[in-house]
């Protein structure tokens, strides 16, 4: 199969806002998929049954794991069925971003979730790859982390949507022994309620769960706000890398109200880099005039 994933990604010293940390460069784990999307759809690799012939699955219009998806049905030769929430009009007329490049990988994108159904010889993944499967490639990950560091208290940090990266490379860690490494997440998508939700789908057991945290502010998940710019921005002008617009802002901005609790940071970089062109768009249009003031 013509897919390869560069393991084990590399773990390098950064410092932002005085703070220096170790950075998981999972973003580099392939050019065609995010670093945590590439993790969680290692397991369909080899698995995938020989009668298939189309992947189905569902969510945002400009996911991540949608264009992931349609990479790899790409790849193989397999049909992908998308069904998007909601697609805009201008979308439509003038595809960008992940929309764009799943369509233009051949994905059947669908309007609402209404007319949603999974026929014989497909297999239906749910949004954002958040399946039991997921748990073998981020295994794969918690294994490198271990191998890449010493036997210092660490604290590993990353953003959560649904969640399963986060859950899963928690338990990986306390299943191989790792208790000197502490995986700490926040809520992106919602509270943090909904995301104890999202675990409980995938795992029963709550000692595996990862430590959350969150921003004393409320934020609406796909909401433009002028501080995750700047923010973006700063982490992208002192560190000199892009960072995913949709996660890594409240990521960061969590991990600094709670700084205390870091002495030996271990950020994970996720990629989701692609998505950053239509987010970037609107940030400009929003911000830019007044983002210095």
């Amino acid at each position: 199969m013509p897919l390869i994933f560069n393991t084990p990604t590399p773990l390098e010293q950064y410092t932002f806002r005085d703070k220096t940390f170790l950075l998981k460069r999972d973003d580099l784990i392939s050019q065609d998929f995010s670093g945590n999307k590439a993790r969680k759809i290692d397991w369909y690799i080899d698995n995938l049954p020989k009668s298939l012939t189309t992947i189905v699955s569902y969510g945002s219009v400009q996911s991540n794991a949608m264009y992931s998806i349609a990479k790899f049905c790409n790849l193989l030769g397999l049909n992908f069925r998308y069904y998007a929430n909601h697609i805009p009009n201008f979308l439509k007329e003038s595809p960008i971003g992940n929309y764009k490049m799943a369509l233009d990988l051949g994905a059947d994108i669908i309007e609402g979730y209404g007319s949603l159904e999974v026929g014989e010889n497909e297999l239906y993944i749910k949004e954002g790859i958040a399946t039991k499967e997921a748990y073998s490639g981020i295994e794969k990950l918690a294994l490198e982390i271990i191998e890449q560091l010493d036997s210092k208290e660490y604290q590993l940090f990353l953003p959560s949507g649904t969640g399963t990266t986060a859950l899963f490379l928690a338990k990986a860690l306390k299943v191989h022994g790792a208790d000197n490494i502490k995986l700490f997440t926040t809520p992106v998508v919602g509270s943090k309620e909904y995301l104890l939700e999202q675990f409980r789908e995938l795992e029963a057991d709550e000692n595996y769960y990862p430590t959350i945290i969150d921003t004393k502010k409320r934020y609406h998940f796909g909401k433009l706000y002028r501080e995750f710019y700047l923010l973006w921005l700063e982490l992208q002008n002192e560190i000199g890398l892009e960072f995913d617009m949709l996660y890594d802002p409240k990521g960061w901005m969590a991990l600094f109200e709670h700084i205390d609790k870091f002495d030996n940071l271990v950020y994970i970089h996720q990629g989701g880099i692609l998505g950053n062109a239509t987010m970037l768009e609107r940030y400009k249009r929003k911000y830019d005039e007044n983002s210095k003031k």
